[in-house]
């Protein structure tokens, strides 16, 4: 149980699409290593192709890419603040959200906090970073660390209480929790879609922000501190 600063906890969500929006446009070197990495991914070999599934390229931080970023933090005064990066420059997007992480949340006390994010967030910001040649954020700079010594949180290592067996999703926990559910709208297969086909990053920045207020929410139940109201919530 987290016993600090509850104000020192910085809780993201990221989403993710695919680098373009078919297979077709990509260029004969990735389509080949898509081929490649398509193999491992095939569920029905009669009916999917590397082409077919190339939706869940966004994935991959080596065929996908950062569309948005939505992060908060909780006052002194308990109001959740809320605030998105998101764009269709990824390394635009990337180094204005690594450098609010330096002047913001650099010192040893600062927290990040994620739903799976030791999986997946960390890993693909880091690595969508080192792609675009932009400096690491120390607090994201992990490499040569023991686990003990990040400053990483994750909400589902924290309810699997030692238990690797399954993973559990962010809107099944909520759920279990009767913590009212993100996935109102949209959820993280549709992204893709909603990105390229709509062209509607709006819609992805909302259903993201619902994400870091569930995810702040869980946080706050697994630690069993007081719930934030929804009139505290603050969007900038």
């Amino acid at each position: 149980m987290y016993q600090g600063n509850i104000s020192k906890i910085l809780f993201l969500d990221i989403e993710t699409a695919p680098q373009q929006a078919s297979y077709s446009l990509l260029d004969h070197s990735f389509q080949e290593l898509w081929n490649h990495k398509a193999k491992f991914l095939i569920r029905n070999s009669d009916t999917d192709t590397p082409e077919s599934i190339y939706d869940r390229a966004g994935i991959y931080a080596e065929f996908g890419k950062v569309i948005c970023i939505c992060c908060g933090f909780i006052t002194r005064q308990g109001t959740l603040r809320v605030q998105s990066y998101a764009g269709d420059d990824e390394a635009i997007l990337l180094k204005d959200f690594g450098a609010m992480l330096q002047q913001s949340f650099n010192n040893p006390e600062h927290l990040l906090c994620a739903h799976n994010g030791k999986e997946f967030d960390f890993p693909y910001l880091c690595r969508r970073m080192i792609i675009h040649n932009i400096t690491i954020p120390n607090i994201l700079n992990i490499a040569g660390k023991k686990p003990w010594e990040t400053s990483l949180l994750d909400t589902m290592e924290m309810w699997r209480f030692g238990d690797y067996k399954s993973f559990t999703s962010l809107n099944l926990l909520a759920r279990v929790l009767n913590i009212p559910s993100p996935k109102d709208d949209i959820d993280g297969s549709q992204v893709g879609k909603v990105y390229w086909v709509d062209g509607n990053l709006d819609r992805i920045v909302t259903y993201c922000r619902k994400d870091v207020i569930t995810l702040a929410k869980i946080f706050l139940r697994l630690n069993q501190r007081e719930p934030i109201a929804d009139d505290a919530i603050e969007l900038v």
